[in-house]
């Protein structure tokens, strides 16, 4: 059998060509591992809270130079308010296949979440049904949330009490979560009683968890407290901080507090602007990156 001159050089230039591109090879060939990192949030619809995570995210950048990083927030309502704000942060599931689509084939998550609550799992399920897909991400590993682990409980703690060691005589510190009905609200619990084993005028309180804010409030009046430092337990100090926690609302933290003769001092810092308290997702996200497998 033979081949036309022109066929013969057009042919051979293809061969050339698809061996220098394995890509194009065939459909078995597989591209070089291409990582990237995906911070996932609950997300804020308060501009100024942004400022949490971006120094987060400056810590991840210095800790991996060169890496690709992206957001997601995993709150669909506040992906719509901020949109209308001109601020366009994608769902995981959709974060997650624009990196595939962009030839990403590795991916990091760092869950910036408190506890592994509902919003979480829903993380974990999102990321197993979306790795091995074909032409897809070959490999996602999920890095946990700050409280995820006793040691992480143990960690959290250092951190909060010596920023706020020299709290004033009857001041008590209150560090305010979101909390939820799902099983991982027993980290709130577990983070409360070790506060106290500290000392009694450190504490937790939550919106819809426990402790309850309620049970809170009657605590400090027992103890005396005549004054309570407010500090959101959360990676950003948006909505929740600045309505449920300090807000005028009579059902809010800060009034409630008022009745009682106890004076309100809210702390309007997320804890993604606390080094000591990022270390400990950065310790996470580093644990992530390792799982990756990378050469």
């Amino acid at each position: 059998m033979t081949f036309p001159v022109r066929g013969f050089f057009v042919l051979a230039f293809l061969c050339l060509w698809m061996a220098a591109c394995p890509a194009w090879a065939g459909h078995g060939a597989e591209l070089p591992p291409r990582p990237a990192i995906l911070l996932v949030a609950f997300g804020t619809t308060v501009p100024e809270a942004r400022t949490a995570l971006e120094h987060l995210e400056a810590q991840v950048r210095q800790r991996y130079p060169g890496v690709e990083v992206r957001w997601a927030y995993t709150a669909r309502q506040v992906r719509e308010k901020i949109r209308t704000q001109g601020v366009v942060v994608d769902s995981p599931a959709l974060a997650l296949a624009r990196l595939a689509d962009d030839g990403f084939t590795h991916v990091a998550v760092q869950s910036l979440h408190v506890i592994p609550g509902e919003e979480f799992h829903n993380l974990l399920t999102i990321c197993s049904r979306m790795e091995g897909l074909p032409k897809g991400l070959r490999r996602i590993s999920v890095g946990a949330p700050l409280l995820a682990t006793s040691n992480d409980v143990r960690q959290l703690t250092a951190a909060l009490t010596s920023r706020f060691a020299n709290r004033n005589r009857r001041e008590a510190v209150v560090f305010f979560g979101h909390g939820t009905a799902h099983g991982g609200d027993v980290f709130y619990t577990a983070l409360d009683r070790t506060l106290q084993q500290v000392s009694p005028w450190f504490t937790v309180t939550t919106v819809e968890g426990t402790p309850s804010m309620d049970e809170t409030v009657q605590s400090l009046a027992a103890l005396g407290a005549t004054q309570a430092r407010l500090v959101p337990l959360m990676a950003v100090a948006g909505d929740h901080a600045l309505n449920d926690m300090s807000g005028d609302d009579p059902e809010s933290l800060a009034s409630r507090l008022r009745s009682r003769g106890i004076k309100p001092v809210p702390v309007l810092d997320g804890l993604a602007s606390s080094p000591d308290v990022s270390a400990i997702w950065m310790e996470h996200l580093a644990r992530a990156w390792g799982a990756l497998g990378l050469p």
